[in-house]
């Protein structure tokens, strides 16, 4: 028997959907998992889903990319912005509210929501969504109720780099304290997205602390700008902030002490000043990777219990990084990107051990369309998932689920790809002279709750996708 037909006749046997052999459209593919609900999000090209328990519902927020299309809600054409869904019964997904991006900006991809009960300084009855505004500004809305959304204030307003670009990201979001750290662009600054952090404890009244990237970034640094792009995300743990730089190329680690960055240097006249040593100052650890490889995720794994090292006196328990470099290319005309499962047992000196990636043979996927590669991996540090198993979005070969318990060897233990629509868009590619255009599914970020879904949504305007373990992969949440 060929090996192929092997291959798909223990699939089959498995209970598992074997690759199609469709060249426009896929039917849905899954290991040890089953879908429990979707929604279109009127066709809206999807980024960022933050799944929150709110008022005694669950409320799905979902930040979207660039573009236009009908809210039904209203009859509209809408720019896109963040949809609000309804997902307490996840199988029966409710789209609420659509509240579009603001002036003339395009999308607002990134999403973060804090209630009033534990910001410091806010109203304790309310709800506040902070979100990018395009590549224009960071805004605060009021989601108080989620289906008729009210705008607060403008945090911050993106400046340029010299070149002239404008960009925002990823933001992230402390509830406890209201420290804010905004991902964009800061006039004179020599890389489109560094960090701009503030004080939103009071949301009427934010409060700028300080701007910050790698030193060689800063307006009177020179020579070549280290990380790529600039800061892609800030995740915080404890007294950690994990900053992820350059997203698909020219990547950087970098560990940074949470109290020093916040405070600066007490012994200097300038303690946040950008300088130099302002800089450098709060950096803990710091890990440089090859120039076809960025950072796009920085997910922090603390204090995993090794099974395996259980007899050895030293380092049995350890912090890691999940850092993920993101596939930017359609049909792999790319180096291929992976995702990296870093040691900290050093702190100051980052080390790789182990990578995840997925084989293109199990799907003949640099020929299906898109991109083939990581993006990024939830954000959710809560069980049941958490320092078990982490969830990556891996464009066109949908969401995979990978068993971390021992990160020196992470292992799939399911997957989800969902079926095509006729919403799903095409993407296109010239190679050697010749566009290629193909139909395929582009699953783009995800996140996890504490009831065990995962949400997927799709860049290729495939919509939303509510997606649970089965079988032996829903055993390890136990």
């Amino acid at each position: 028997m060929p090996m192929r037909t092997r291959v798909v006749v223990l699939a089959l046997l498995a209970g598992v959907t074997a690759p199609p052999a469709l060249a426009q459209g896929h039917p849905e593919e899954r290991l040890n998992t089953r879908l429990v609900g979707s929604h279109d999000l009127q066709a809206r090209s999807a980024y960022h889903p933050l799944p929150v328990e709110q008022g005694g519902r669950r409320i799905l927020y979902v930040g979207h990319h660039a573009g236009e299309a009908l809210n039904p809600l209203t009859g509209r054409v809408e720019v896109n912005g963040t949809s609000i869904v309804d997902v307490t019964d996840p199988s029966r997904p409710v789209y609420l509210h659509h509240i579009p991006a603001t002036g003339d900006a395009q999308g607002a991809q990134m999403v973060q929501v804090c209630s009033g009960a534990d910001l410091p300084g806010a109203d304790p009855e309310a709800t506040y969504l902070l979100r990018a505004n395009g590549n224009q500004s960071h805004e605060l809305w009021d989601v108080s109720d989620p289906g008729d959304p009210s705008f607060v204030t403008t945090v911050a307003s993106m400046g340029h780099t010299p070149d002239g670009e404008q960009n925002t990201h990823k933001n992230w979001w402390e509830c406890d304290t209201g420290v804010a750290y905004l991902v964009g662009t800061v006039d004179g600054w020599r890389a489109p997205r560094v960090v701009q952090a503030f004080d939103l404890a009071d949301p009427s009244a934010p409060r700028r602390i300080r701007d910050f990237s790698l030193d060689g970034v800063q307006p009177d640094a020179s020579g070549p700008v280290p990380g790529g792009s600039g800061v892609h995300e800030v995740v915080r743990a404890g007294e950690r902030l994990y900053l992820s730089y350059g997203t698909s190329a020219n990547g950087v680690l970098q560990i940074v002490d949470r109290e020093r960055f916040l405070r600066g240097d007490p012994g200097v006249a300038g303690p946040l000043a950008s300088s130099q040593n302002g800089l450098r100052f709060p950096q803990i650890g710091r890990l440089d990777i090859p120039s076809f490889w960025g950072g796009h995720t920085a997910f922090p794994l603390l204090d995993v219990e090794l099974v395996d090292y259980a007899q050895n006196r030293d380092q049995r328990t350890r912090d890691f990084v999940v850092l993920v470099s993101e596939s930017v290319t359609n049909e792999c005309q790319e180096a291929r990107h992976v995702a990296f499962f870093v040691d900290l047992a050093d702190e100051a000196h980052p080390m790789p051990v182990s990578t995840f990636q997925v084989p293109e043979a199990d799907g003949g996927f640099c020929g299906r369309g898109g991109r083939f590669g990581p993006h990024g991996t939830q954000w959710s540090m809560t069980a049941p998932f958490y320092k078990k198993l982490q969830v990556f979005s891996w464009f066109n070969a949908g969401m995979r689920v990978v068993d971390v318990r021992n990160p020196f060897e992470p292992i799939e233990v399911a997957h989800y790809i969902p079926a095509t629509t006729a919403n799903t868009d095409e993407r296109c590619i010239t190679i050697d002279g010749v566009e290629s255009c193909k139909t395929a599914i582009q699953t783009n970020n995800v996140e996890v709750d504490d009831r065990g879904l995962i949400y997927l949504v799709d860049r290729a305007n495939t919509g939303l996708h509510i997606v649970e373990l089965t079988g032996p992969a829903a055993t390890i949440l136990d």
